[in-house]
């Protein structure tokens, strides 16, 4: 539904994005990640034909974005970085305008429109400019424009950005509802949004696109993986003793918050242990926790290095 291959983009000197292929399927939520100015919204531009690449091609549902561009667009529902809309419109005028742009018109054009302001929750701000509204309900207003065709791929640039936690919760529910049926990538700086959300995740930094993984397999990769996590008055008896148990590498203790980790050797499992110890020593405990893996240093970690993110097969090899 959505292929990028080997797209480029480059002004002057500057290659904002270099070389970077993927595909996304139907049923598929991908979380594209990176700092900023790492080429996040210059691809996203690219796929939905707001920008021609250098060199590369993509294409949304068959269609290539340049030679077949209108076709792709049809398919296609965009929310740029922003939410950028017309300031002097209201966002009934505003969807009315849209719905005319996507020839939307009868029974199906009053059900699209009543289906994207319930949803969205704009009913208390239908006749208000928009430029007199506040970044949330702009950015709920830039979300329905672009779901208001029903499109089977959506191109989502931060569309959490500016949201109240609750309104963050309603934006990843109703994304997660639309994500049975449709093609769905979404660019975001907020890691928790890929779990909450996101079935795959691309790292991209400087251009390049680093890791292409589930968030499962890219927590894999991180340090913490398998490792032991708890809160103790006694961190610093519980550190010097669990340090000697036979699998475990390192412990450490957070600086900030006083949390104690025990890390195992490679391929080891420590939970067993390091739980029977601090029984037998009657050290006092709360939150005792296996980590996953943490996403947020797996993520630092790659975009620091600029290295490739080794697939499980690889690694294996």
């Amino acid at each position: 539904m959505i292929e990028a291959q080997r797209l480029c983009k480059q002004y002057g000197g500057l290659m904002a994005v270099n070389d970077v292929s993927f595909r996304v399927e139907p049923g598929q939520v991908l979380g594209f990640l990176g700092p900023n100015g790492a080429g996040k919204s210059t691809t996203m531009k690219m796929l939905a034909g707001f920008l021609a690449p250098s060199s590369g091609r993509a294409a949304v549902c068959g269609h290539d974005v340049v030679s077949d561009s209108i076709a792709a667009r049809r398919c296609l529902g965009y929310l740029p970085e922003g939410a950028p809309s017309y300031g002097e419109m209201t966002p009934l005028g505003f969807l009315e305008f849209i719905a005319d742009v996507r020839g939307l018109s009868g029974d199906l054009r009053k059900r699209r429109l009543a289906d994207v302001l319930g949803r969205l929750h704009l009913d208390t701000v239908l006749e208000q400019p928009i430029e007199t509204l506040s970044k949330g309900f702009k950015r709920r207003v830039g979300l329905a424009q672009a779901i208001l065709h029903d499109p089977e791929v959506l191109i989502l640039d931060e569309p959490t950005d500016g949201l109240d936690p609750n309104q963050k919760h309603e934006v990843r529910e109703l994304i997660q509802s639309m994500a049975a049926d449709k093609t769905i990538i979404i660019s975001t700086h907020i890691l928790e949004e890929v779990h909450a959300v996101c079935s795959r995740a691309v790292i991209i930094a400087k251009g390049r696109l680093l890791a292409d993984a589930t968030p499962a397999e890219l927590e894999r990769r991180s340090r913490y993986h398998g490792a032991v996590s708890l809160t103790t008055p006694d961190a610093v008896a519980a550190k010097e003793g669990l340090s000697r148990l036979a699998d475990v590498s390192a412990v450490e203790i957070d600086a900030q918050d006083g949390r104690l980790t025990a890390f195992p050797s490679a391929g080891k499992q420590i939970f067993d242990s390091v739980s029977g110890y601090l029984r037998e020593q009657g050290i006092g405990f709360s939150e005792l926790q296996l980590e996953q893996g943490r996403l947020d240093e797996v993520f630092r970690s790659i975009t620091r290095s600029g290295e490739p993110l080794l697939t499980d097969a690889e690694v294996a090899r």
